[in-house]
């Protein structure tokens, strides 16, 4: 059991006006954590208590599956060197020297550390599988800290690295990572989805996220009810047939378009629909050479820039992370003289007649990628590679060639998920954890090998998975205090209405004794705590000499989610119980005040 009248809790009336979230509000305002620089945050004993408790959830699940280690912050450069990540990671790393001058970084995740160990330690195939995973501070050299918690330069991490001889290893410590987060969350109380997701820097095949939808996040997700879940760069749809135009000539023809260069002028103008045309997107990629075999064998142009254009329909947006998976490398816009070297042509009047594509992804030229919802259509608009004229009557495939077909556009809300045909709710998230197929990125450039069973020399296959500590935190208070202002939208209160679940709160009941200079309600309230811790229970107890109200007040605002008032119903032998996750209010006889609570937590635990 704690008082409150000796702990350190600075509770703030209102937040710092750059506080903009629910959550980086009300973790400011319980006395959770002081900010110490932009993205860089003190953990107050609250704060501290409710970390530590996550902690041990994550702890106690990986333990299942795996060992625990605890590796260094403070990396050579070197090591990121080996596997190609120093130069790609670039500014969003750290960067220091010692007093010798030798260079050194903090590192933002340990794929290279873990890999090291691995290739000095594993030496054969009998040593596998190996899940390897540690929590750790990691450091990213964020270029906008903002959302208190959720965008920070230091930040703690659970990272888990998988090493097996094969890709039916991979899979299977895959699937157990995948078991043990959904176990995690679910115990901390959060309501969560698993999505499709891009690789991104990591790089690798298999990846899923494990998202929170709130109003907070930076990520748009796409879900359903038949079960069908994606980030929105990953997502894709089904979408209702349209007409096509009637051709007005067997093959393309010109169309003077003066002026109208937009989707929507064009289309004004020649009494069509966005649907019925051509959208082209123009990109450069630089092909960097990562370091790794894997990688670099997909194209041989390593090291030199490419001319990467889309194709999509007037009415759809390009998804960029899409189109650069497919182009091996970070995209940006083409340069005004960059389109006039491949289309001949100024911007505004783009389009595929003459566009020469490279024969296949692996080859030199231009990448041209259609579009799959363009698949199939005929007699499109699209522009003529000629300053003020547009073309009618283009059909893909038999008035011009791709380099390939893919899907590379953003879903709408409102359209098909592509399993169940139910429609799709798109909708912000915070991240909380990743779990990724690497392959052998690392193990291949870091030149990590084993012996196999037969004795020959084979490079191990390795699994990322990562769990965000606070962003477990955020997104809980993000969730219930969303929930909270939808069922009380009126009142004044609505941003301290929040509760975290008995799992993670600092505490799981607070017993708040309303005037403690009564002494028959300050005799009850030390027993009743006392009583409670004596049965494993995590009480606080508000003994501070302060009006009920504020005593109230302050309970809430620091999330505990149940709240016994020991007052004027204690001549009858009750008090009332508070139960913040149901917003349900119930008076106790005294001697159920145990078993109650209780069978309250046993339940919320399960």
């Amino acid at each position: 059991m704690h008082r409150w009248s000796k702990l350190f809790i600075p509770t703030l009336r209102e937040a710092p006006t750059d506080a903009e979230v629910a959550s980086h509000k009300l973790l400011l305002r319980a006395g959770y954590i002081r900010q110490l620089g932009a993205g860089i945050y003190s953990y107050l004993p609250l704060g501290q208590r409710s970390i530590n408790k996550i902690i041990a959830i994550v702890r106690e699940e990986m333990d299942k599956i795996g060992q625990e280690f605890l590796l260094p912050a403070l990396n050579p450069r070197e090591l990121w060197e080996e596997s190609g990540r120093y130069s790609v990671m670039g500014e969003n790393m750290f960067h220091l020297k010692d007093r010798k001058g030798a260079d050194l970084v903090l590192a933002m995740t340990h794929e290279e550390v873990i890999t090291s160990i691995a290739r000095s330690e594993l030496r054969s195939y009998k040593q596998l599988p190996q899940i390897w995973y540690q929590i750790q501070t990691k450091f990213r050299d964020e270029p906008r800290p903002k959302s208190g918690l959720l965008r920070v330069r230091q930040f703690l991490m659970k990272d888990a690295y998988s090493f097996d001889i094969d890709a039916a290893g991979l899979d299977k410590s895959y699937d157990l990572h995948d078991a043990a987060y959904r176990a995690i969350f679910t115990r901390c109380g959060l309501q969560f989805v698993a999505v499709e997701a891009d690789s991104g820097a990591m790089g690798g095949s298999g990846s899923q996220e494990f998202m929170v939808y709130t109003e907070a996040g930076e990520d748009l997700i796409a879900s359903s009810p038949s079960g069908y879940a994606a980030n929105l760069e990953k997502a894709t749809s089904q979408l209702p047939p349209v007409e096509d135009l009637a051709p007005t000539s067997e093959s393309p023809e010109e169309v003077h378009t003066p002026g109208f260069r937009t989707i929507d002028e064009v289309g004004a103008f020649l009494k069509t629909q966005p649907h019925h045309q051509i959208k082209t997107m123009a990109y450069m990629v630089e092909h960097q050479d990562t370091g790794s075999k894997e990688d670099t064998k997909q194209i041989n142009t390593v090291g030199k820039t490419r001319a990467v254009v889309a194709f999509l329909r007037g009415d759809h947006q390009l998804n960029e992370t899409k189109l650069a998976a497919l182009a091996l490398g970070e995209i940006r816009p083409m340069t005004p003289e960059e389109i006039l070297e491949t289309f001949k042509a100024p911007a505004g009047y783009l389009g595929p007649i003459g566009l020469e594509a490279a024969p296949h992804p692996r080859k030199p030229g231009t990448l041209v990628v259609l579009d799959k919802a363009l698949e199939g259509r005929t007699n499109l608009i699209a522009g003529a590679n000629k300053e003020e004229y547009h073309l009618r009557n283009v059909t893909p495939g038999r008035d011009f060639k791709q380099t390939l077909i893919a899907d590379i556009r953003n879903i709408n809300e409102g359209e098909l998920d592509p399993i169940g045909g139910q429609p799709l709710r798109l909708g912000k998230a915070v991240e909380i954890g990743h779990i990724f197929k690497l392959g052998t990125k690392y193990t291949e450039s870091m030149g990590s090998r084993v012996l196999d069973a037969n004795g020959k020399e084979v490079t191990p296959i390795m699994g990322c998975y990562g769990i965000g500590i606070e962003r477990i935190l955020t997104a809980a208070i993000e969730s219930s205090a969303a929930a909270n202002k939808s069922l009380f939208p009126d009142t004044e209160r609505t941003g301290e209405q929040y509760a975290l679940a008995p799992t993670i709160a600092p505490y799981e009941v607070v017993v708040t004794i309303t005037n403690i200079r009564e002494a028959d309600l300050l005799a009850a309230g030390e027993k009743i705590a006392t009583d409670l811790s004596t049965a494993g229970i995590d009480v606080l107890l508000d003994d501070r000499d302060e009006r009920a109200g504020v005593k109230f007040k302050d309970a809430e605002l620091i999330g505990i989610p149940y709240r016994l008032n020991i007052g004027k119903k204690l001549a009858e032998g009750q008090v009332e119980l508070v139960d913040r996750l149901t917003n349900t209010t119930t008076d106790l006889p005294i001697a159920n005040i145990t078993t109650h609570l209780q069978s309250l937590l046993a339940t919320s635990k399960s």
